[in-house]
């Protein structure tokens, strides 16, 4: 069973067992059980495909935390003008939570 939910502000295509990383939750910690039920779309295992217009009602995704506390690789931001000395360079890492998908609710 395929699934496609909001978190927030984005939107990520799952299966069940799959482990991803989202935007990170401050308020959990590890172990702990989360509920999406923001579903826009699920693909049942007959291949029948169900839309929500926006989200499809009484469906939720639930998962567990793994790790609250691991960050994403570096994007680096560099700045340069030529011949003028000016060159500023800032690294950021995005705190991330990584969870696994257990369910999805028709």
């Amino acid at each position: 069973m395929k699934a496609i939910f909001e978190d927030r502000t984005r939107q990520y295509t799952v299966n069940v067992g799959d482990i991803i990383a989202i935007d990170r939750m401050s308020e959990t910690e590890d172990g702990k059980k989360l509920t999406f039920d923001k579903v826009m779309m699920i693909t049942k295992d007959d291949n029948e495909t169900v839309f929500g217009a926006p989200f499809i009602s009484g469906s939720k995704v639930t998962a567990s935390v793994i790790d609250n506390a691991i960050r994403d690789d570096k994007v680096i931001v560099f700045k340069f003008k030529r011949r003028k000395n000016y060159k500023r360079f800032k690294g950021h890492k995005q705190p991330m939570t990584l969870i696994k998908i257990e369910d999805i609710k028709a």
